[in-house]
C-alpha cells in the first residue's frame, strides 16, 4: 500500500466519520476528531468517564498524521503513519467495525412518467492474505447480482462512478432478489477460492524449501542429543513460521441497488 493511497484512505475515513480535516497538505493531515471518534481512537476512557460524571465541556483531540515525511514540512509534529504501523491497523479495524455493512440506492434521475427498476447487487470488499515466513495482502472488490448471479470484479470502482443515496429515490422501485445475501457471500467466496486454485503457487513451494533447510539445520544441531521437548517446540515454531497458508477475510460489504445502465 503506497503512501499516497494511505493519505487518500485517511481523508476518506475521517470525512466519512464527520471529522473536520483542518489541514490537508502534501505529506500530512490534521484532523479535529469528533467526540465519538476520540472515544473510538484515543483510548481516554477515564477522561470521558470524568466528563460524563461532572457534566464538563468535551474537548476532543486533534490528530496530525504524517503520511510522507519527505514532503511534509520538517517542523510538523505528528504521528508517522505507514503500512504496518499500529495506528493504521487501528484505523483499518475501526473502519471495519464502523462500516461493516451498508445499503445504498442509485439515484439515476428517474421520471414520474417512467419509473425505473433498480437491481440488487451484493458487494464485498475482501482481503486475501498469502502467509508464510513472508506476507502479502491483496484487496479485491467483487459484486454479485442477486437476480441472475453475475459476478464482476472491481465492483467498488463501479459504485464510485454512480450517484448513490441512502434512501430509495423517487420514481424508482427495487427488484426482489432471487439469491439471498447469505448464499451470495458463499458464491463470492467460492469464486475467490477457484481463482486461487488457478494461480501460480511457486511462493508456497519456495517457502517449504526454506522450511526444509531450516529444519535440517535444527535437527543437525540436536543430532547428538536425545529427542527433547525443546526440539519439538522449535519444530512447531518453524512450522508456524514457514507453513504456507492463504486467509480470506471480508472487510466490509453491502447491498447496492443499481440501474441496468450501471453495469
Amino acid at each position: 500500500m503506497k503512501q499516497q493511497e494511505i493519505h487518500n484512505f485517511l481523508e476518506r475515513f475521517f470525512l466519512a466519520n464527520d471529522c473536520e480535516i483542518t489541514e490537508n497538505k502534501p505529506g500530512y493531515l490534521t484532523i479535529q476528531l469528533t467526540v465519538d471518534m476520540d472515544k473510538e481512537l484515543m483510548n481516554r476512557p477515564f477522561y470521558w468517564h470524568y466528563l460524563e460524571k461532572t457534566g464538563g465541556t468535551p474537548n476532543p483531540a486533534k490528530l496530525t498524521l504524517i503520511t510522507n515525511p519527505t514532503v511534509a514540512p520538517s517542523d510538523i509534529k505528528g504521528e508517522l503513519i505507514h503500512f504496518g504501523s499500529p495506528r493504521l491497523h487501528q484505523l483499518f479495524a475501526s473502519a471495519k467495525n464502523l462500516a461493516g455493512y451498508i445499503r445504498l440506492y442509485e439515484d439515476n434521475g428517474g421520471k414520474p412518467e417512467q419509473q425505473s427498476a433498480l437491481k440488487p447487487w451484493l458487494g464485498l470488499n475482501i482481503k486475501v492474505s498469502y502467509q508464510c515466513d513472508r506476507k502479502r495482502d491483496i484487496f479485491r472488490s467483487l459484486g454479485l447480482q442477486l437476480i441472475n448471479g453475475q459476478i464482476i470484479d472491481s465492483f467498488h470502482s463501479v459504485i464510485e462512478k454512480r450517484r448513490m443515496t441512502a434512501k430509495i429515490p423517487d420514481y424508482t422501485f427495487t427488484l426482489s432478489p432471487l439469491i439471498m445475501p447469505k448464499s451470495g457471500i458463499m458464491r463470492i467466496q467460492n469464486t475467490i477460492k477457484q481463482s486461487l486454485l488457478e494461480e501460480d503457487h511457486n511462493w508456497a513451494i519456495a517457502a517449504r524449501d526454506r522450511w526444509k533447510n531450516d529444519l535440517e539445520l535444527l535437527e543437525h544441531f540436536y543430532e547428538e542429543v536425545e529427542e527433547t521437548e525443546t526440539l519439538e517446540t522449535e519444530r512447531l515454531a518453524l512450522k508456524e513460521q514457514y507453513e504456507p497458508k492463504i486467509n480470506i477475510s471480508i472487510i466490509n460489504g453491502g447491498l447496492f441497488y443499481l440501474s441496468s445502465e450501471a453495469i
